[in-house]
């Protein structure tokens, strides 16, 4: 059987893999992408891109509760047209699947569609054709676990594959699962005015560990919808629906999103063949520097390994591996600062040290509540917290752990201040124009500065607040 040689075959053609093949690229004409299923990343077909698109259409429609308190009437009257909103989500889902699509339409014959089989780390096969290769990156991604309980309900239960193909939505949902995505989702689907019971085993959501940060994005979610925790959620078919019960609580609801996790799409990939060991996943061990598997030419990029599933990160793991592919020698590079954002209302976002991963080290913390903020209760958003870890010693900031408005933003600048190995009194000195709502931060800031040594009476980071709401 007569071989093709490539220097760098990549499977998978999501983010990572995009990401790898706009270094790989830049190195050599001789490659090949493989790719099982649908081409176009995770992020622009069912995950980023239409979940934000169906979290704006409930965040327009919600709008309308805080009309009467701003002397505008008639919002009552406002109806939704939940068929023309998810109409609405799949053609602007369309458009952003295109533009994935167009980095792989030039690619002729070194795209490659099938299931990929690794037979050794320099080659694989395809639909009976094998190949081999210098380098080999797999940035296969995941699916969305369904368990064995769910599967007898059909087209009941869904997850985010299949979310935003519905024409429509029935009136009693549940939502298992409240991490990032199933918080976000059971909260906009509340907001579009659907009956929502939501459900996770963890008490923590959100992949928050703040106990205080948590209670708060749990009250404003109960706003919403019931939420249950503490317990697992148990299905039973129901006349008419699914019973779902949770910590002795039952109810009834007509279809389930189901938001328990991911697998790495690894099934009949051959990993097994690559020579090393493999965890109780099926996973061999990385280094998240380089993303090289042992001392392998072999590269895992993408939230196939869970390293850190988000789309930024993928895109930095793909090029990592695109550029170490083809390197002299494999070079380490250093990762950017942790960075979660999750797009509720009040949003939520982790920075850098978690208030888990700082357990067993000494830090100082300062708290914010936004219930008083001049700027918030102006725009009627006076919900959240946010809380800061610093270190005593030198007053760096470690990290944060937030729940609150505009918190996208307060996370990017946090993380650029972490990032940076700034301290709490180098970030007072920052100007803070008023009024916004980063004098909600300020304080925060001055909350644990007080905790710290380092200022000094000139120093305008030493000075206090004012106390006045209308002034901060």
């Amino acid at each position: 059987m007569s071989q093709h040689h490539y220097d760098v075959i990549i499977i998978g053609a999501g983010t990572a893999g995009l990401s790898a093949l706009s270094e790989v690229r830049k190195r050599t004409d001789n490659f090949l992408m493989v790719n099982r299923g649908p081409w176009g990343t995770t992020c622009a077909r069912v995950g980023c891109m239409p979940s934000k698109l169906l979290i704006e259409a409930a965040d327009a429609y919600h709008q309308r509760t805080t009309f009467e308190t701003f002397g505008i009437r008639g919002g009552g009257g406002l109806s939704l047209d939940l068929p023309a909103v998810l109409r609405r989500v799949r053609a602007l889902r369309d458009e952003f699947v295109q533009g994935t699509l167009k980095a792989t339409d030039s690619l002729g014959d070194r795209a490659l569609s099938g299931d990929a089989r690794i037979l050794a780390p320099d080659r694989i096969e395809v639909g009976g054709q094998q190949m081999t290769t210098r380098a080999l990156i797999i940035a296969t991604g995941s699916h969305p676990v369904v368990p064995d309980g769910w599967k007898q309900f059909g087209n009941k239960v869904l997850t985010t594959d299949d979310l935003f193909e519905q024409q429509h939505l029935a009136q009693r949902i549940g939502v298992v699962g409240l991490g990032p995505v199933g918080v976000e989702i059971a909260q906009a689907l509340a907001r579009l005015g659907i009956t929502v019971s939501a459900y996770s085993k963890q008490e923590l959501l959100a992949g928050l560990s703040d106990p205080d940060i948590n209670a708060t994005l749990r009250e404003a979610l109960e706003r919403k919808m019931e939420v249950h925790t503490g317990n697992d959620a148990t299905p039973e078919a129901v006349d008419g629906g699914i019973a779902i019960t949770s910590g002795g609580r039952r109810t009834v609801v007509d279809q389930v999103l189901l938001a328990v996790g991911r697998k790495p799409n690894v099934k009949g990939l051959g990993l097994e063949n690559l020579g090393v060991s493999l965890d109780a996943r099926g996973m061999p061990d990385f280094h998240p520097g380089s993303t090289q598997v042992s001392d392998l030419r072999v590269f895992m990029a993408g939230d196939l390994d869970a390293h850190r599933p988000l789309l930024h990160e993928a895109s930095d793991e793909g090029r990592i591996a695109g550029m170490n592919a083809l390197a002299d020698e494999v070079h380490c590079y250093q990762r950017r600062a942790p960075l979660a954002i999750v797009f509720t209302h009040p949003e939520v976002a982790v920075i850098g040290a978690s208030h888990k991963s700082l357990e067993g080290q000494p830090y100082e913390t300062g708290i914010v509540s936004f219930a008083n903020q001049g700027r918030a209760r102006a725009a009627q958003r006076n919900h959240g917290k946010i809380a800061l870890y610093a270190n005593p010693s030198d007053g760096k900031l470690l990290g944060a752990e937030l729940c609150a408005p505009a918190g996208e933003h307060f996370a990017h600048l946090l993380a650029l201040a972490i990032a940076q190995g700034l301290t709490v009194h180098q970030l007072l000195a920052m100007p803070i124009y008023h009024p916004t709502l980063e004098e909600g931060l300020r304080t925060a800031l001055r909350d644990v500065a007080g905790k710290l040594k380092g200022a000094t009476a000139s120093d305008l980071a030493h000075c206090a607040a004012l106390n006045i709401a209308a002034l901060e």
